[in-house]
């Protein structure tokens, strides 16, 4: 169970290797002893990742996940409440990729709608499931930005950070009658692995500090959260402004 001061723990990180999941893990870890189950494919970077944080103390099981294979996530979520409840699971996978390739390109699109947005929402189903059987636990999101208006830079990725929000925004409301919480964090440019060569964008954040946003919605039980907490008023201006003047933004 969480405690009294918002500290888990148990974390089921989906996407175990991703940055900001390791972030928020190690945050945790450092408050109070943690197990933590990381699904992601088998590799050497989810290896590592299972040492990066039995190096904090961690107990860390590791469990295989391809986002992409529906078929397999029945199984998966299963074996990842096996050893107990689970107090708060991270949806932290997803591809970025070319975003010119991703709308000219057949496989590359199919892909990123797969990954980022089927995939998520075939977890969210079973975590909902599993959380609520259970009777208790939170449930984080990682949207995006690009989720709040589809830009001429990143429509392809962006349209399927629209519909992971849109469907854990429902979620949370479909949810709220059994206790369970879902938290929808909506982080700007973030520079990670995945974004480098890419020119940061203002606002940029570091994976540490999305952890902290996260750490604090589950603490406070935020439903939506931006990392860094300003873009929410810059999103929300963006989202009325006239698409004559938007498309001649530098964004």
């Amino acid at each position: 169970m969480i405690d009294a001061v918002g500290n888990p723990q148990s974390l089921l990180l989906l996407g175990g290797t991703s940055e900001i999941a390791l972030a928020t893990a190690e945050r945790y870890a450092g408050r109070r002893r943690l197990r933590v189950v990381l699904a992601a494919r088998p590799s050497p970077r989810l290896d590592d990742a299972a040492v990066r944080l039995e190096g904090v103390g961690a107990t860390v099981m590791t469990l295989p996940f391809d986002a992409a294979d529906t078929a397999s996530h029945p199984e998966t979520i299963e074996k990842a409440f096996t050893d107990g409840d689970i107090d708060v699971t991270l949806v932290a996978f997803g591809l970025l990729g070319d975003q010119e390739k991703a709308w000219t390109d057949h496989a590359t699109a199919v892909e990123l709608a797969q990954v980022n947005y089927v995939g998520a929402v075939s977890v969210g189903v079973l975590l909902a499931t599993a959380l609520q059987r259970q009777g208790h636990g939170t449930l984080v999101a990682l949207s995006s930005a690009a989720a709040e208006r589809p830009r001429r830079s990143n429509f392809c990725y962006g349209s399927t950070k629209a519909g992971l929000d849109a469907f854990y925004t429902g979620l949370t409301e479909a949810l709220r009658p059994s206790g369970v919480k879902v938290s929808v964090i909506r982080p700007g440019f973030v520079r990670t692995k995945m974004t480098a060569g890419l020119k940061p964008a203002p606002l940029s954040v570091t994976p540490e500090q999305v952890a902290e946003v996260i750490v604090d919605a589950v603490t406070h039980g935020r439903e939506q959260s931006w990392a860094p907490a300003p873009l929410r008023y810059v999103m929300s201006a963006l989202r009325h402004v006239p698409r004559p003047i938007f498309r001649r933004l530098p964004i």
